[in-house]
Protein backbone atom coordinates (compact mmCIF):
# COMPACT_ATOMS: atom_id res chain seq x y z
CA UNK A 1 0.00 0.00 0.00
CA UNK A 2 1.34 3.44 -0.78
CA UNK A 3 2.41 5.64 2.09
CA UNK A 4 0.22 8.53 0.91
CA UNK A 5 -2.86 6.32 1.32
CA UNK A 6 -1.83 5.52 4.89
CA UNK A 7 -1.15 9.20 5.57
CA UNK A 8 -4.65 10.11 4.40
CA UNK A 9 -6.15 7.40 6.59
CA UNK A 10 -4.28 8.64 9.65
CA UNK A 11 -5.16 12.26 8.86
CA UNK A 12 -8.84 11.36 8.67
CA UNK A 13 -8.92 9.49 12.00
CA UNK A 14 -12.48 10.10 13.06
CA UNK A 15 -14.79 9.14 15.86
CA UNK A 16 -18.16 7.59 15.17
CA UNK A 17 -21.39 8.90 16.65
CA UNK A 18 -21.03 6.30 19.42
CA UNK A 19 -17.60 7.56 20.40
CA UNK A 20 -15.65 4.64 18.85
CA UNK A 21 -12.54 5.23 16.81
CA UNK A 22 -12.93 4.23 13.13
CA UNK A 23 -9.22 4.06 12.35
CA UNK A 24 -8.70 0.37 13.21
CA UNK A 25 -11.49 -0.64 10.81
CA UNK A 26 -10.12 1.58 8.05
CA UNK A 27 -6.61 0.28 8.60
CA UNK A 28 -7.86 -3.31 8.50
CA UNK A 29 -9.64 -2.71 5.20
CA UNK A 30 -6.56 -1.00 3.76
CA UNK A 31 -4.35 -3.91 4.79
CA UNK A 32 -6.74 -6.38 3.14
CA UNK A 33 -6.66 -4.35 -0.09
CA UNK A 34 -2.87 -4.20 0.07
CA UNK A 35 -2.70 -7.96 0.64
CA UNK A 36 -5.00 -8.66 -2.33
CA UNK A 37 -2.97 -6.35 -4.55
CA UNK A 38 0.31 -8.06 -3.68
CA UNK A 39 -1.25 -11.51 -4.21
CA UNK A 40 -2.23 -10.53 -7.76
CA UNK A 41 1.20 -9.22 -8.75
CA UNK A 42 2.39 -10.65 -12.03
CA UNK A 43 -1.18 -11.35 -13.14
CA UNK A 44 -3.08 -9.43 -15.76
CA UNK A 45 -6.62 -8.14 -15.29
CA UNK A 46 -9.08 -9.56 -17.81
CA UNK A 47 -12.81 -9.19 -18.30
CA UNK A 48 -15.32 -11.99 -17.89
CA UNK A 49 -15.27 -12.54 -21.69
CA UNK A 50 -12.04 -12.38 -23.71
CA UNK A 51 -10.65 -13.34 -27.11
CA UNK A 52 -8.34 -16.38 -27.02
CA UNK A 53 -6.31 -18.33 -29.55
CA UNK A 54 -6.66 -22.11 -29.40
CA UNK A 55 -4.09 -24.70 -30.46
CA UNK A 56 -1.23 -24.61 -32.95
CA UNK A 57 -3.54 -23.31 -35.65
CA UNK A 58 -4.41 -20.36 -33.38
CA UNK A 59 -8.17 -20.56 -33.82
CA UNK A 60 -9.64 -17.25 -32.69
CA UNK A 61 -12.53 -17.76 -30.28
CA UNK A 62 -14.34 -15.99 -27.47
CA UNK A 63 -13.94 -17.44 -24.00
CA UNK A 64 -15.93 -16.98 -20.83
CA UNK A 65 -13.55 -16.65 -17.87
CA UNK A 66 -15.44 -18.40 -15.09
CA UNK A 67 -13.89 -18.36 -11.62
CA UNK A 68 -16.87 -20.38 -10.40
CA UNK A 69 -15.83 -23.36 -12.54
CA UNK A 70 -12.77 -25.40 -11.66
CA UNK A 71 -12.24 -27.00 -15.06
CA UNK A 72 -12.29 -25.66 -18.60
CA UNK A 73 -14.25 -26.85 -21.62
CA UNK A 74 -14.00 -26.48 -25.38
CA UNK A 75 -16.76 -26.66 -27.99
CA UNK A 76 -15.94 -29.76 -30.02
CA UNK A 77 -17.81 -31.68 -32.70
CA UNK A 78 -17.43 -35.18 -34.12
CA UNK A 79 -15.66 -36.44 -31.00
CA UNK A 80 -14.25 -39.94 -31.61
CA UNK A 81 -12.01 -41.99 -29.31
CA UNK A 82 -9.45 -44.34 -30.86
CA UNK A 83 -6.23 -46.20 -30.07
CA UNK A 84 -2.79 -45.36 -31.44
CA UNK A 85 0.16 -47.57 -30.47
CA UNK A 86 -1.86 -48.95 -27.56
CA UNK A 87 -2.65 -45.47 -26.16
CA UNK A 88 -6.06 -43.83 -26.01
CA UNK A 89 -6.53 -40.78 -28.24
CA UNK A 90 -9.37 -38.44 -29.23
CA UNK A 91 -10.12 -36.95 -32.61
CA UNK A 92 -12.41 -33.92 -32.70
CA UNK A 93 -13.32 -30.89 -34.78
CA UNK A 94 -13.31 -27.29 -33.57
CA UNK A 95 -15.17 -24.68 -35.60
CA UNK A 96 -14.10 -21.05 -35.86
CA UNK A 97 -17.49 -19.69 -36.88
CA UNK A 98 -16.22 -16.11 -37.27
CA UNK A 99 -13.63 -17.18 -39.87
CA UNK A 100 -15.84 -19.92 -41.29
CA UNK A 101 -13.28 -22.69 -40.87
CA UNK A 102 -13.15 -26.06 -39.13
CA UNK A 103 -9.98 -27.65 -37.77
CA UNK A 104 -9.56 -31.32 -36.93
CA UNK A 105 -7.38 -32.27 -33.94
CA UNK A 106 -5.96 -35.58 -32.71
CA UNK A 107 -4.82 -35.45 -29.08
CA UNK A 108 -3.92 -38.02 -26.42
CA UNK A 109 -6.83 -38.71 -24.07
CA UNK A 110 -5.73 -37.67 -20.58
CA UNK A 111 -8.80 -38.93 -18.74
CA UNK A 112 -12.57 -38.81 -18.79
CA UNK A 113 -14.55 -36.66 -16.38
CA UNK A 114 -18.18 -36.90 -15.35
CA UNK A 115 -19.82 -33.47 -15.44
CA UNK A 116 -23.17 -32.86 -13.81
CA UNK A 117 -25.34 -30.76 -16.12
CA UNK A 118 -27.83 -28.07 -15.11
CA UNK A 119 -30.74 -30.42 -15.84
CA UNK A 120 -29.41 -32.88 -13.24
CA UNK A 121 -28.12 -35.47 -15.70
CA UNK A 122 -24.43 -36.24 -15.88
CA UNK A 123 -22.25 -36.49 -18.96
CA UNK A 124 -18.96 -38.34 -19.45
CA UNK A 125 -16.50 -36.09 -21.32
CA UNK A 126 -13.02 -36.73 -22.70
CA UNK A 127 -10.24 -34.43 -21.43
CA UNK A 128 -7.28 -33.34 -23.55
CA UNK A 129 -4.50 -30.77 -23.16
CA UNK A 130 -4.29 -27.90 -25.63
CA UNK A 131 -2.49 -24.57 -25.68
CA UNK A 132 -4.58 -21.47 -25.18
CA UNK A 133 -3.31 -17.92 -25.60
CA UNK A 134 -5.00 -15.34 -23.33
CA UNK A 135 -3.50 -11.85 -23.62
CA UNK A 136 0.26 -12.47 -23.66
CA UNK A 137 -0.02 -15.73 -21.70
CA UNK A 138 0.38 -19.05 -23.53
CA UNK A 139 -0.69 -21.91 -21.29
CA UNK A 140 -1.25 -25.62 -21.79
CA UNK A 141 -4.78 -26.16 -20.48
CA UNK A 142 -6.73 -29.33 -19.80
CA UNK A 143 -10.16 -29.00 -21.40
CA UNK A 144 -13.15 -31.28 -21.46
CA UNK A 145 -14.60 -31.70 -24.95
CA UNK A 146 -18.32 -31.16 -25.39
CA UNK A 147 -20.87 -29.64 -27.73
CA UNK A 148 -21.17 -26.04 -26.46
CA UNK A 149 -23.22 -24.86 -29.46
CA UNK A 150 -26.10 -23.86 -27.18
CA UNK A 151 -23.81 -21.57 -25.17
CA UNK A 152 -22.77 -18.06 -26.20
CA UNK A 153 -19.05 -18.79 -25.83
CA UNK A 154 -17.26 -21.81 -27.33
CA UNK A 155 -14.54 -21.80 -24.66
CA UNK A 156 -14.96 -21.76 -20.90
CA UNK A 157 -11.78 -21.15 -18.89
CA UNK A 158 -12.04 -22.25 -15.26
CA UNK A 159 -9.88 -21.53 -12.21
CA UNK A 160 -7.16 -24.07 -13.09
CA UNK A 161 -6.55 -22.38 -16.44
CA UNK A 162 -6.58 -18.88 -14.94
CA UNK A 163 -4.45 -19.48 -11.85
CA UNK A 164 -1.12 -17.71 -11.87
CA UNK A 165 -1.93 -15.49 -14.87
CA UNK A 166 -5.28 -13.75 -14.46
CA UNK A 167 -7.48 -11.68 -12.22
CA UNK A 168 -11.04 -11.44 -13.57
CA UNK A 169 -12.97 -8.17 -13.31
CA UNK A 170 -16.67 -8.91 -13.96
CA UNK A 171 -17.29 -5.30 -15.00
CA UNK A 172 -14.97 -5.68 -18.00
CA UNK A 173 -15.10 -7.66 -21.24
CA UNK A 174 -12.92 -7.99 -24.33
CA UNK A 175 -10.01 -6.07 -22.80
CA UNK A 176 -7.12 -7.73 -24.61
CA UNK A 177 -5.98 -9.06 -27.94
CA UNK A 178 -4.15 -12.40 -27.75
CA UNK A 179 -0.49 -11.91 -28.62
CA UNK A 180 1.52 -14.95 -27.56
CA UNK A 181 5.00 -15.11 -29.06
CA UNK A 182 6.20 -18.49 -27.84
CA UNK A 183 6.25 -21.46 -30.15
CA UNK A 184 3.10 -23.55 -29.91
CA UNK A 185 3.18 -27.15 -28.76
CA UNK A 186 3.38 -29.87 -31.41
CA UNK A 187 -0.11 -31.17 -32.02
CA UNK A 188 -1.68 -33.21 -34.72
CA UNK A 189 -3.97 -30.84 -36.58
CA UNK A 190 -5.17 -31.48 -40.07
Amino acid sequence: MCSSMLAVMFAKDRTSSRGRRLLPVGLGVALMISSAASASQGKDIFGWVEHVLVGKTRLSMKAKLDTGAETSSLDALEIKKFRRSGKRWVEFVVADSDAGRRVSFKKPLLREVRIKRHDGRSQLRPVVAIEICLGDHLKRVQVSLTDRSEFLYPVLLGRRALEGIAVVDPELSLTSIPGCREQPEHEDAS
